[in-house]
């Protein structure tokens, strides 16, 4: 069944869902040429069609190995990529809590029609209405070039996509002053960057990061520079005109020219940029993530052993793992770099936040599936929240889990989820962060 509502530049067709929400997909919420900010989405006139998923931003494919699997469906990809997919149940005069999720994939990979990142058990537990927008990945959005691309593209978008919920909400029975922004990964680092931004003020009323990789911080003018040397020298033609699959090319050469040793990197050479329009100085972005601090109520936490999702199984790593006093020394690693990476730094950005009048609340995700050698690893969370069954079922990370256990205990994170963007709070026994507290266990 069909349903019809006015929003943006026009009349929107979407459908009826099998479990009764109103979903509308492939909404443009902007428009942008190649390395340039976006522009308002142009009008359409007549009924535009949004039952089907709009393109993605350009990417290379999703690993085989990776620990989600690999989505069942893969969208189509290209540069006109800024649009959104909207879950609600109903498109009336009501005003619920609107949850926009900002996906993960170390800002090279993700798109909002992924499986993986379906909203529909949020929608109909919550009665609140789940945004889900598509952003440029990679060199197209975070290429920082003087004179070819001014960097942080993907970022302005997320700004624009939440400027159009804030203007659009009301259309699908949303609350544009209930705005509660939540990611992942690159998604949860995306909100750590819009926090500082004054453009930021009004357009999400709470924040939820999970595993966002803070000890990466922001690119430099030293690292920018020297990711567009090596991206240059790779793609060797124009950037501005040169085909969408060379520049895919030199952007994967240049990660694999930029990674230290076992792949890894202390800034992602695609990221945001400091210094570069929104964003301030990184000295800058430290104080002024906590300068709204009161004006955004946020939940933030990691899982128990985030790097297990990126070091297990990893030649080199697996050899070590096979002897005793070598697997420890791995497992220290482990350890050691997921503190550095996410716990410590998503502490003390909890410990700033409260310190500066914030309302915050922290959380480890410890849980690990019977048959999986990632255990508690980066991701592992996402299954509670979002998708479904079949979405997961081939997932490397959920190995030996029955759904039915899944199921129970994602019941409970969601109503949690659910609950602090309704109220602010998680739940009644979830004690509020206060700076050098530990962060409370889950499940």
């Amino acid at each position: 069944m069909d349903t019809v509502v006015a929003a943006g530049g026009g009349k929107l067709r979407g459908f009826v869902t099998a479990d009764g929400l109103a979903e509308f997909r492939g909404i443009p919420f902007a428009r942008a040429a190649r390395f340039a900010p976006p522009e308002p989405a142009e009008p359409w006139t007549g009924i535009r069609d949004a039952t089907r998923h709009g393109p993605v931003s350009p990417q290379p494919p999703v690993r085989p190995d990776g620990v989600m699997g690999v989505p069942a469906d893969v969208p189509a990809q290209d540069e006109d990529c800024l649009n959104l997919t909207i879950l609600t149940p109903a498109a009336d005069d009501r005003k619920r809590p609107v949850m926009v999720w900002l996906h993960g994939g170390a800002y090279v990979t993700g798109a909002n029609s992924f499986g993986f990142y379906g909203g529909h058990r949020l929608v109909t537990e919550g009665d609140v209405v789940f945004v889900a927008p598509n952003y440029r990945l990679g060199a197209l959005g975070y290429l920082r070039l003087p004179g070819v691309s001014p960097g942080n593209l993907g970022l302005l978008d997320q700004l624009a996509a939440l400027r159009w919920v804030r203007e659009n909400a009301a259309a699908f029975g949303g609350d544009p002053d209930d705005v509660t922004v939540f990611g992942q990964s690159a998604g949860a680092h995306s909100i750590a960057c819009l926090m500082a931004l004054p453009e930021s003020r009004g357009l999400f009323r709470r924040a939820i990061l999970q595993s966002a990789p803070l000890g990466l911080r922001l690119a430099g003018a030293r690292t920018a520079a020297r990711t567009a040397r090596l991206f240059t020298a790779a793609l060797g033609a124009d950037p501005r005109t040169a085909p969408v699959t060379e520049v895919l090319r030199a952007q994967n050469e240049t990660i694999v020219k930029a990674a230290g040793p076992g792949g890894l990197y202390s800034v992602p050479p695609f990221c945001p940029v400091a210094d570069a329009p929104p964003l301030p100085s990184v000295a800058h972005w430290m104080s002024q993530r906590a300068r709204f601090a009161p004006d955004v109520d946020v939940l933030i936490g990691t899982t128990a052993a985030e790097m297990n999702s990126f070091l297990t199984g990893k030649p080199g790593i697996a050899q070590l793992e096979r002897f005793p006093v070598t697997a420890r020394g791995v497992a220290a690693l482990k350890a050691g770099v997921t503190r550095w990476m996410f716990a410590a730094p998503s502490r003390a950005f909890a410990d700033q936040l409260a310190a500066r009048g914030g309302r915050v609340y922290s959380y480890v995700f410890d849980w690990g599936a019977p048959s999986s050698p990632y255990g508690a690893g980066h991701c592992v969370d996402l299954p509670f929240l979002l998708g479904d069954e079949p979405a997961w079922r081939n997932a490397p990370m959920l190995a030996g889990a029955e759904w039915s256990a899944l199921t129970e205990l994602g019941r409970d994170l969601r109503a949690a989820w659910l609950s602090f963007a309704k109220t602010g709070t998680p739940s009644p026994g979830w004690p509020r962060h206060t700076p050098k507290q530990a962060p409370h266990r889950l499940p």
